[in-house]
Parts: C-alpha cells; structure tokens; sequence
C-alpha cells in the first residue's frame, strides 16, 4: 500500500467551457467533471493544498482565448477564493508557469492530476511530473479526451484514446487509479494500485 502524505497536492487541468464545443468530436467518461469535483471537495475538506490550471491561449480566435467565452472554467471544478490558479499556454502545466516553484517551496512530492484531456495537456503535465522526480497519481475516472484521427487517417475512439494514455502512463509516470480510491485515501492516508480501467490490465 502506498501512503498518500497529509500535504499531497491536487492539481486540475483545462476543465474549461471550451471543451463543450462539438468540434471536438465523441467524447469519453462523461462523470470526468462530477469526479473532478468530488476531488476539489475532498482536498477542501482536509484542507490540503491544491492548484487550478487554465489554458489561456494567445491566438486570436482559439475557443482558450481569454476574450472567448471556453476560457472559463466549468461549475464543477471552478476555484474558490484564495485558492491558486494558473495560467499556461502549452501543453505542459510546468512551462510558463511556476507551479514547480510553488510545489518545491511547500515541500510537496507527491501529486493527484486530474483534467481535461486525458492524452494532452493532462498526460503531458504528468510526464514531466513523473520527470522532475514527483510521485504522481493519475485519476483515471476524473479525465477525458475524444476521438483523433490517425495520419493514416484511421479513427481512434475516445475511450480508446483514453485507455491507452493512461496505460502509457502508468508505473513510468504515475500511478493510475479511480478517483474513489484517493477520496479513501485521504482519510486512512494509504491508496491501493489498480488497473487504468475497468477490466483492463496495465502492464
């Protein structure tokens, strides 16, 4: 069993209003967001520290712009006063930012990410994370992505997608588990280790 340290940082990725747009595509794990605010609530009720990351884009016309109405973030994950929030412009929650800065002043090494989406900006934090020598739990169930079309031009499912990130992920970057195992964590401090998803074995 794993131990969940008192002062384990939540950070939450781009669950902003721009991914509502159907340009997107099919998207998986519609509780991602329900999730994601079972998690805010839970780091809250400990009073453990926690960061809000928002993609602010500065290209004209991107659904992230901070002009455009998808900049804000959705109800279920917005922060409350005094929480911190941080902006970025790239993929990775570590660049543009001081987040590393803010995590190693507090004395933090261990990590929960959730977010939108699971195989970009959410996977890409995570790998640098994993990098800079944090021990990182990815909530499975607490992100999403959509379908992508492949250079060859063949379709991959959002669940597909999904799965297969966080099988990337886990035991290189991070370990993967639902979302109900870190809210019990955070009162018996211990987390179990568990497939990326239901019935799927991560090797």
């Amino acid at each position: 069993m794993q131990q969940l340290p008192a002062n384990a940082a939540l950070i939450v990725i781009d669950v902003q209003q721009a991914f509502n747009d159907p340009s997107w595509g099919e998207r998986n794990n519609p509780q991602a967001e329900q999730n994601v605010a079972r998690l805010l609530a839970g780091w809250r009720a400990t009073g453990r520290p926690l960061f809000h990351i928002q993609h602010r884009s500065q290209r004209p016309g991107s659904l992230f712009h901070p002009d455009a109405p998808g900049f804000r973030v959705k109800p279920e994950a917005a922060p409350l006063a005094g929480e911190p929030v941080l902006y970025k412009n790239v993929n990775s929650s570590f660049i543009g930012t001081d987040l590393e800065q803010r995590l190693r002043a507090d004395g933090i090494g261990t990590l929960v990410i959730c977010g939108i989406t699971t195989d970009h900006c959410v996977s890409t934090t995570t790998r640098m994370a994993g990098n800079f020598g944090f021990e990182v739990f990815f909530a499975a169930d607490a992100a999403a992505t959509f379908e992508r079309t492949g250079p060859d031009g063949r379709h991959y499912s959002a669940q597909l997608m999904h799965d297969t990130a966080l099988a990337s992920l886990h035991g290189e970057f991070a370990t993967v588990v639902p979302t109900a195992d870190i809210l019990d964590a955070l009162s018996r401090r211990a987390i179990r280790q568990c497939p990326a998803s239901p019935g799927a074995a991560v090797p």
